[in-house]
């Protein structure tokens, strides 16, 4: 059995019975395995252990009851609280504010089950490893989220030299085909090894591919803060910049999606954090989003705009012997402001940061920009932008982290980096000119 339907029938389980106690042992019989491995299971799938996932879904169903008109002191009795002094500090420690805040910010709460991702067992790898013409007791290992809690489901490591992916189609396919333009450049990229049939990918209910990986590994964490973080953030903002040069000249032959920045943060993602920045209390003065959405609806179209790889975070960034060697995970190209890459490697850096590391952040971001203006040559309107695109950034994660169960922490992080993006505004402004 796939380790997603093991979970799948867990949470339908818990989802039907919060009005009772429901124990981890309970849940482990139910899936047959012991309760140590599956709270192991439970916690890589889910991000989140066993007891705060359904305190969690018994919040939500609780508001979602209050909301309706129900006697709250009725509902949360229901829900296993002893009090409803009880459900209330549960409730601020896990939304940041309290149940009427809330309801008065969001006006409703359906408690929406998380999704989960595939999981699929050793065994089921092997036996989709076996189209392809390679060793096939090759050792198979996780490859984990952002967050390092979440197995991603969805990309295995195989042996030293392969990378497994399933996912949408529409994804991996234009990945291969962006990852192969590029290779014909000249540029390291990881190409899809044809299956035993000669065909790029294995297709079925699901689709795979297995991929050719680049030789290198991301920067370790010691050289992005050490002191060498100026001349190896320089090398980020050139790589991008040559890589922006490459996907330009490839640009009509993908066909990718066109994204208006603007607009999506206008639309969706500003007013979710003007409510989460009530929520949990972030501090930001509303004289920011004012000024968001004036100065930056000035920019936005003299914003030049092409191809971009949409996901250039460090660990998407190999090296070999202190020089950047190629770029992976190409599935979320898109065509939208080039300066997103720029802004996004660093956010991507800051995100990795200890709050030590933080006052170092600025002279990387000096350095992605300078490296990149050296190859690329940024606008007089971007330069002016990186601020506000730094702040799209930062918004859409807040939105779409802060919307997630699954993504707590993650959220969490990120408002944490908005709040000091914002109080160096002005530093940031005058990093490059």
């Amino acid at each position: 059995m796939q380790y997603s339907k093991v979970i799948k029938s867990s949470l339908e389980y818990i989802e039907q019975n919060l009005k009772t106690n429901i124990t981890a042992e309970e849940l482990a019989r139910m899936g047959n395995y012991s309760t140590y491995h599956f709270y192991r299971l439970f916690s890589a799938v889910m991000g989140s252990s066993i007891a705060n996932y359904i305190l969690k879904r018994r919040l939500d169903h609780a508001l979602a009851e209050i909301a309706s008109g129900r006697k709250a002191i009725d509902v949360v009795l229901e829900y296993g609280f002893a009090t409803y002094s009880g459900f209330y500090k549960a409730f601020v420690k896990m939304y940041g504010c309290s149940p009427r805040k809330y309801l008065k910010l969001y006006r409703e709460h359906k408690p929406t089950k998380p999704e989960v991702v595939n999981m699929y067992t050793e065994r089921k790898l092997r036996t989709i490893l076996a189209n392809w013409d390679i060793e096939q007791n090759l050792p198979i290992s996780d490859i984990y989220l952002t967050n390092g809690a979440k197995v991603s489901g969805n990309v295995w490591k195989v042996g030293d030299d392969f990378f497994l992916k399933t996912g949408s189609r529409e994804r991996l396919l234009k990945d291969i085909k962006i990852s192969s333009a590029l290779h014909a450049q000249g540029f390291n990229a990881s190409l899809p090894v044809p299956t035993k049939n000669g065909e790029k990918s294995l297709e079925g209910n699901d689709i795979f591919i297995l991929t050719q990986g680049i030789e290198g590994e991301p920067l370790a964490k010691s050289d992005i803060f050490g002191t060498t973080r100026i001349e190896f953030a320089k090398q980020y903002g050139q790589s991008i910049a040559k890589l922006h040069k490459a996907l330009k000249t490839i640009q009509a032959d993908i066909l990718p999606d066109e994204v208006d920045l603007y607009q999506n943060v206008t639309d969706w993602a500003l007013p979710n954090v003007k409510r989460q920045n009530i929520q949990w209390n972030i501090g930001l003065d509303e004289s920011f989003f004012t000024n968001y959405i004036e100065v930056f609806g000035k920019l936005y179209d003299k914003l030049p705009k092409q191809l971009i790889h949409r996901d250039p975070n460090p660990s998407n960034i190999l090296f070999v012997d202190g020089k950047v060697s190629g770029f992976i995970d190409f599935d979320l190209s898109e065509v939208n402001v080039r300066l997103w890459d720029v802004c996004y490697c660093a956010t991507g850096i800051l995100s990795e940061s200890n709050d030590e590391a933080y006052e170092k952040w600025l002279e990387i971001l000096e350095g992605i920009l300078t490296g990149y203006d050296s190859e690329g040559r940024l606008t007089q309107e971007e330069k002016q932008a990186v601020f506000y695109v730094i702040c799209s950034i930062q918004m859409i994660c807040i939105a779409y982290f802060g919307s997630h169960d699954n993504y707590r922490e993650l959220a969490e992080k990120n408002r944490q980096m908005l709040k000091f993006i914002v109080e160096n505004k002005s530093q940031i402004e005058t990093v490059i000119s």
